[in-house]
């Protein structure tokens, strides 16, 4: 008899098939507007790879940033609600956890955070009335702040500003891709934004290699 051969699985079967960490995004698919397999990363999600996966997420005042070992050619993504507050319980709601998370995945990838580069999204006003409690602007200083600790030199960025923004970041070549999306509050952006108000306690755009689409 003839043995039957079986296929190789593709690489959204690996992807899938792959055992997720806490927090670990885990939503793949096939995107068809980059022809390319995809994850999608939700609040208090990361995700760490060394091939060009697309990385995407949906922002309004919530915070995504993309670091990338430009040696090691590794790169990963978070989305976090808030800048600080919580811990490991919160799944990396909170961007003090957040970016620890992150950080310490890209590590255990090889990186190193001598040539670690950050490109960083979000932050924007993106619902009338709730400019009051600043929860963009809170989380876009904060995720800067921490960077400059952290001596991890941004090399781009689109922040603030009144836009929910749309995410691509490919985690082998650094690549990043951000679409303005028209501020028409999208149900999916209200809810992330309630719940970041619910729990907020009140208290520049730049340059670089972004591409849009």
């Amino acid at each position: 008899m003839n043995a039957v051969l079986s296929s190789p699985p593709s690489r959204l079967e690996r992807l899938k098939a792959a055992p997720r960490r806490p927090g670990e995004a885990s939503f793949f698919f096939y995107d068809a507007h980059f022809k390319n397999e995809a994850v999608k990363v939700l609040p208090g999600e990361f995700f760490v790879h060394d091939e060009d996966v697309a990385i995407m997420t949906t922002l309004g005042s919530c915070i995504a940033a993309c670091l990338w070992d430009r040696e090691r050619k590794v790169g990963g993504m978070n989305h976090f609600m808030l800048p600080d507050g919580g811990g490991a319980g919160d799944g990396g709601r909170y961007g003090s956890y957040a970016m620890e998370l992150l950080i310490n995945e890209l590590i255990k990838r090889g990186a190193s955070r001598l040539t670690l580069e950050a490109k960083v999204f979000g932050g924007g006003a993106v619902i009338a009335g709730m400019t009051t409690i600043n929860v963009g602007e809170r989380n876009t200083q904060f995720v800067l702040d921490y960077l400059k600790t952290e001596r991890i030199a941004v090399v781009s960025k689109d922040v603030l500003d009144i836009y929910p923004r749309k995410v691509c970041f490919l985690p082998a070549s650094g690549k990043a891709m951000v679409k303005r999306l028209a501020p028409s509050n999208p149900d999916a952006i209200v809810a992330q934004e309630r719940a970041a108000a619910q729990n907020a306690v009140p208290a520049s755009t730049g340059g670089g290699s972004i591409d849009l689409f």
